[in-house]
């Protein structure tokens, strides 16, 4: 009995062992192994290893450093007099995603490598070469490696002694199932959903909001239905109301705030601040009225009481926060609430009645009717307006009851504002110093030529907002990676549109349109056409000069330094085949980017 304890024990510690190597990076077998080999030429004239210098005629195809000295690697080509081939794309396996576009450059820098093994390919039109880098692991690394392993041992051997002694087998976490789970199921509880709120709620601090749209609707005569109503019937009631209430909060992004008695409070604009809060209150505000109204009608059908609900608008600021020590409340406070408290009291049966202020932001979505003024304590006279429905022209049919997509885009296009802030304070804060050229000014710039081009071009109000979006995002990929950042802007879109009302089909497109504005990609329709004549307008315009400076200066940061020379041949190949493909971009630029052609030529002689 003890020699199998003894045998089993010892397995499971080699096991151990085995699981502790594999996890820390492979780095006691990556000497090992090899990459396999590439068809060779000699392209590579030397490599700079951390300020030495290799020359390739004393070295074989393997590069070996130690981690704690490793600085950077650079890798310099046989120069273009001297070799032919002058056109190459390298990839760097490791560390690259891919092989990078045809190149003129002469050497290539590599820092910030991890310890492990990397594979250079360098390729010409007619010929490979490859190069092995090794970066060891430091001594200090093996060292602390091994103190854990002997130390993991040594708690083994001390376990299966205790084991020996008291005559039974032990278990090895993560290879058997944990014997002590059922006392850790036992005494670390999963929290109650109430605890859970509790906390959610106490991380929430107290903001002030400057526009935010209050809500307060209330049912009519309910004292009276109180009072001849059976109780389980005026609760079931109440809940169903409630609970619906709350679906269509969710659905328009509006936070509940509470229900007193029979009055349900909620508010738009919080705890996520944005700038169509009043039109989404206003709608939410519409479908609570409609399910009344239905349920009202099926109760006269069948004989039994029904309920009818007055609702109050206003827009406003407001002071969000949390009271309460065992029982925590989210609550907002402020005039705004108060005055929306007052536009519900004020209001009528089935009506929606709305503040002057909030009527002047959703009077071009929704037909109001002016109903006076009222008189608010310390601040005067408010308006007063009746939201009697949407407008024809944005609704389905012309019937006013359901909104149809020019009103969805129509609300599309506010909330591109929110969209716009969100996108440039991320890229404020996320966009590399070296990115000089594709930054938030070039953004900005494509945006508006995009509207330019677009409107001229004869693109509808929806075409317009995918176009603009795709121009917002086209180079939000820089954030990640400046290689095919195209691919990185769709990952980004996907991520982040779902969050401002963009349905599948919306990002698709807007994805579609990003991925046209690869350099070697042929727009297939006008949308395309626009956004790719817009995201290379600087080829015609005034400050050409300067920011094609910023753009050789990007490129230099991540591909490697080019002279000027080589520079204004690229700008020169690239300009003569460039065309631009819309009628109005070729009115706007084509003359001037001839100029700045003509300008190249004579700094090339």
């Amino acid at each position: 009995m003890t020699i199998k304890v003894l045998i089993q024990g010892l397995g499971k510690i080699s096991l151990v062992v085995v699981y502790l190597i594999i996890g820390s990076g492979g780095n006691f077998l990556a000497q090992g192994q090899t990459l396999p080999q590439v068809t060779t030429k000699s392209m590579i004239s030397c490599i700079v290893l951390s300020g030495d210098t290799l020359d390739m005629t004393r070295i074989s195809d393997t590069v070996r450093i130690n981690e704690s000295k490793f600085e950077f690697v650079e890798i310099n080509f046989i120069p273009p007099h001297v070799d032919s081939t002058s056109l190459k794309r390298f990839f760097l396996e490791g560390h690259d995603t891919s092989l990078g576009d045809w190149t003129y450059k002469n050497s290539v820098t590599y820092n910030n490598l991890k310890a492990g093994q990397y594979q250079f390919v360098l390729e010409s039109k007619d010929a490979q070469q490859s190069i092995h880098i090794y970066i060891l692991p430091s001594y200090k690394q093996y060292l602390l490696s091994t103190v854990v392993l002997l130390l993991l041992v040594l708690i083994g051997i001390l376990l299966l002694i205790i084991g020996f002694k008291k005559g039974k087998s032990l278990k090895f976490f993560p290879f058997h199932r944990d014997s002590i789970a059922p006392l850790l199921q036992k005494y670390l509880k999963q929290p109650s959903p109430e605890t859970s709120e509790n906390k959610r709620l106490a991380q929430r601090r107290s903001v002030k909001y400057e526009k935010a749209t209050v809500l307060f609707a209330d049912i009519q005569g309910f004292t009276k239905i109180v009072e001849h109503m059976n109780p389980e019937t005026l609760i079931d009631e109440l809940d169903r109301f409630f609970i619906h209430f709350d679906e269509v909060a969710e659905k328009y992004k509006i936070e509940k705030i509470k229900t007193i008695g029979d009055a349900y409070m909620c508010a738009g604009g919080l705890p996520e601040k944005n700038r169509t809060n009043p039109i989404e209150v206003v709608m939410a505000a519409i479908e609570m009225q409609r399910f009344m109204q239905i349920t009202g009608r099926e109760a006269q059908k069948t004989g039994k009481d029904f309920w009818e609900l007055r609702i109050g608008i206003h827009t406003g600021s407001v002071i969000s926060g949390v009271i309460g020590r065992k029982k925590l409340s989210f609550d907002i406070w402020g005039d705004t609430v108060n005055i929306a408290s007052r536009m519900e009291s004020s209001g009528v049966a089935s009506k929606i009645n709305v503040s002057g202020v909030t009527y002047q932001l959703i009077k071009d979505f929704f037909v109001c009717e002016y109903r006076g003024k009222m008189p608010i304590k310390y601040k005067g006279e408010t308006d007063m307006y009746f939201v009697k429905g949407i407008e024809p022209h944005l609704s389905v049919d012309g019937a006013g009851l359901y909104p149809n997509e020019d009103f969805f885009t129509k609300l599309q296009w506010i909330r591109f504002s929110d969209l716009e802030e969100a996108v440039y304070g991320q890229m404020r804060l996320e966009l590399p110093s070296a990115v000089k050229y594709h930054n938030i000014k070039h953004t900005m710039d494509v945006c508006t030529q995009v509207e330019v081009l677009g409107r001229a071009e004869g693109l509808s109000s929806k075409e317009l907002l995918l176009v603009k979006t795709a121009a917002l995002f086209h180079d939000t990929g820089f954030m990640i990676n400046p290689q095919r950042h195209e691919h990185q802007s769709v990952r980004i879109v996907k991520e982040m549109l779902p969050h401002f009302a963009f349905s599948k089909n919306e990002i698709e497109t807007i994805n579609q349109l990003i991925m046209a504005t690869e350099s070697n990609t042929e727009p297939k329709n006008v949308m395309e056409m626009v956004l790719k004549d817009a995201d290379l307008d600087y080829l015609g315009r005034a400050d050409f000069v300067p920011l094609s400076i910023k753009l050789w200066e990007e490129l230099c940061e991540y591909n490697g330094k080019i002279s000027q020379k080589e520079w204004n041949k690229k700008q020169h190949t690239f300009l003569s085949k460039h065309v631009y493909y819309t009628n109005t971009a070729k009115k706007l630029r084509q003359v001037n980017k001839e100029i700045q052609l003509k300008k190249i030529e004579r700094l090339l002689k």
